[in-house]
């Protein structure tokens, strides 16, 4: 075979979306002499979804310079375009902004054509990542316009994913959703260029994990699986389905299945899709941090961080676990600081948590305060039942024990209805609590064997030993605690505790709060009582 014949082959490779096979033909054609600027932009193509992303992006930048020296403007655009998306799924904003201005003054003064909209919906991506809105609308609108005047589906579809986004981020859930919706019709029809597809798809899931719609993510996960079935051998967009599909069995409850698989994707996926990455590592992290494994949870939390990836509220419920309080608060507040109001839902949920464990009754219902407000302008299933839990939770600090019930109820509802299984088990928890402070032993017996049955199914070590017993403390009393109340009960002050642990007197009050309200007692003479009857080992 001569040249012509190979890149005959590869040109119909890569029509049928055979990525591997276009590119050996396209590499070996290009050794064999030099590729025009088509051949080169399919190479690149080529190379980006077979992995090799250096390749790709040194390719289609090649590609661009030779139509941009050829006088070849809009083809010289597009391939910039192309650019700016490969650098903004990789997570660099500032090298996605160069290739755009590239574009832009290339087509500046030309006829409106489709790279016009292309432009339009990366820069109303780039505005909706810094919370512009009106920039957003800007681009949203023109793009909308684009599409109709050129009854392009592909741009239909890129119109739909920014205007779905924006009523998504003003509380207009069912609107977004809808429109987010038929964006994925034409891509599930194969309207759009394969690399466009997979950034819709990709922004869709998002947007359905980060409201808490599991359901409506696993639709579409699925979906979009099948459509990554037209395509032969391995290619960037199945690695990206395999993480959302670990997410979501994580929820599920199969944390042994998903740990291996999530970490060999999110590996395969460094370079090629920072985003999804930084996604699969830090679920990595949240499955060792509820196994117990904390060094392992602490190395995928530092390897999500590398990726662009903020590894919260993680990080700080693993440092809540482990007995430093205090550093998980401080955390969750100065992540929260720097997150929209929609982003910060799930901070909030382990902030209330988090202020709980410390004593902060009043904080913890200020939090609580704020992500009910959150759910009811979104009024997602999975917003619901992180409010409720959280109002529940505060329900039971305060000994409101049967209006507990009543959100707890609630909130165990919409975690069934979402498959959240590690979430069930903690409400079931709540529930034994709030039905023991009530008077019914019995009904809170069972909902606290409830919650250790799921909890041993899931391998969550930590709570199962907090709960059984085994190696645990009553009560469902932390490490730090039980030993802040060990020293309590040799008769010494807060100051001395303090001295011994080496952690500060304010420390030290919040700690005792929460070991008074979980143990049901009032003074530390009591506490000292209640430690000697439950065999606490004394510090000396």
């Amino acid at each position: 075979m001569d040249q012509t014949d190979v890149l005959t082959a590869a040109r119909e490779a890569y029509a049928r979306g055979d990525w591997q096979a276009a590119y050996g033909s396209l590499s070996q054609a290009r050794a064999w002499g030099e590729l025009d600027a088509a051949d080169l932009a399919a190479l690149g193509g080529a190379a980006w979804w077979v992995g090799h992303v250096q390749e790709s992006l040194e390719a289609t930048e090649l590609a661009y310079r030779l139509l941009e020296e050829a006088g070849d403007a809009e083809p010289a655009a597009m391939r910039a375009l192309d650019l700016a998306l490969l650098w903004f799924t990789r997570g660099d904003v500032v090298v996605t902004s160069g290739w755009l201005n590239r574009a832009r003054r290339l087509l500046d003064g030309l006829p409106e054509s489709a790279a016009h909209g292309y432009l339009a919906y990366i820069d109303g991506s780039l505005a909706l990542s810094r919370w512009d809105m009106p920039v957003l609308d800007r681009e949203a609108e023109a793009l909308a316009g684009i599409a109709r005047r050129r009854r392009d589906p592909a741009l239909t579809s890129l119109a739909l994913v920014l205007a779905g986004l924006g009523d998504l981020r003003r509380g207009r859930t069912a609107s977004g959703f809808g429109q987010l919706d038929e964006a994925m019709l034409p891509v599930l029809a194969g309207s759009l260029p394969p690399e466009w597809a997979g950034e819709v798809y990709c922004t869709v899931i998002h947007a359905c994990h980060e409201l808490g719609d599991l359901e409506r993510m696993r639709a579409w996960t699925r979906a979009t699986e099948q459509w990554c079935e037209q395509f032969r051998g391995e290619v960037v967009f199945s690695g990206i389905c395999r993480v959302h599909r670990f997410q979501l069995l994580c929820t599920e409850g199969g944390w042994a299945e998903a740990e291996e698989g999530i970490e060999r994707s999110g590996t395969d996926l460094e370079g090629r899709n920072n985003w999804v990455a930084g996604e699969a590592f830090y679920q990595l992290g949240e499955i060792r941090r509820m196994r117990g494994d904390r060094d392992g949870a602490l190395a995928a939390y530092a390897r999500a961080r590398a990726l662009g990836t903020e590894p919260q509220p993680g990080e700080s419920l693993l440092r809540h676990a482990t007995g430093d309080g205090d550093a998980a608060w401080i955390g969750l507040s100065s992540a929260l600081a720097g997150r929209d109001r929609l982003a910060g839902a799930r901070l909030l949920t382990s902030g209330v948590e988090v202020a709980l464990g410390l004593g902060l009754v009043e904080e913890a219902d200020r939090w609580c305060r704020r992500l009910e407000q959150i759910s009811r302008e979104f009024d997602t299933p999975g917003l619901r039942a992180w409010a409720a839990h959280a109002r529940g939770a505060v329900q039971v600090a305060h000994g409101r024990h049967d209006d507990a019930l009543a959100s707890l109820e609630a909130a165990a509802r919409e975690y069934r209805s979402q498959r959240c299984r590690y979430e069930t088990a903690q409400v079931y928890e709540l529930l034994a609590r709030a039905h023991g402070g009530a008077g019914r032993s019995e009904v809170a017996a069972g909902d606290r064997a409830t919650a250790l049955a799921i909890y041993r199914e899931l391998g969550a070590a930590p709570d199962v030993r907090r709960l059984d017993g085994d190696g645990g403390l009553p009560a469902g009393l932390t490490d730090r605690e039980g030993e802040v109340l060990s020293c309590v009960a040799t008769g010494m002050t807060n100051r001395a505790v303090a001295q011994t642990l080496v952690i500060s007197e304010k420390t030290v009050s919040r700690h005792l709060a929460n070991i008074f309200t979980k143990i049901g007692v009032t003074s530390r003479t009591a506490a000292a009582a209640w430690a000697h009857e439950n065999g606490l080992p004394r510090r000396s």
